[in-house]
């Protein structure tokens, strides 16, 4: 399994939101001009977000994106599933071919690989890549805005 940029903007948009939140609700317009990502496309992944219940949007001129629960109980796999859809996860993890077709050999190592990935992915919390992005020495690095000092 590959990992398209719904996922990677996705977790981009998602610790955005994390990160520039304490003030309230984020407009997708900010986060779209500090990650560099089209309103259009974050649109698209917030609605998928909103329907999984991991963000509620707040209409009016101080509207905006949160998250509905605590950064450490959600993973940077959660947000993968949800932005990946299941069909593309499947892909590798099912075995509806025949045990003489020599794919089904090579389905092991995928699914393995798959397994491994997402073990990985579920490891990593939202409340750590927050604290990791608000202690890096190079802030802006990764996301711009953060009130770090710029690295000399």
């Amino acid at each position: 399994m590959r990992l398209t940029t719904k996922s990677r903007y996705g977790a981009k948009m998602f610790l955005d939101i994390a990160l520039h939140s304490d003030d309230g609700p984020v407009r997708i317009g900010d986060i779209s001009r500090r990650q560099g990502i089209s309103v259009k496309y974050l649109e698209k992944l917030i609605r998928a977000l909103k329907d999984a219940k991991y963000i509620k949007s707040k209409r009016g001129p101080k509207g905006g994106h949160l998250i509905t629960r605590p950064l450490a109980d959600i993973s940077v796999g959660d947000i993968v599933r949800v932005l990946e859809g299941r069909r593309q996860i499947n892909e590798f993890l099912t075995a509806d071919e025949a045990a003489s077709d020599e794919r089904c050999v090579t389905r092991r190592v995928w699914r393995e690989a798959s397994v491994a990935m997402f073990e990985k992915l579920d490891s990593i919390s939202f409340s750590e890549l927050v604290d990791e992005a608000r202690s890096c020495p190079r802030a802006g690095c990764c996301f711009k805005d953060l009130d770090a000092p710029p690295a000399s």
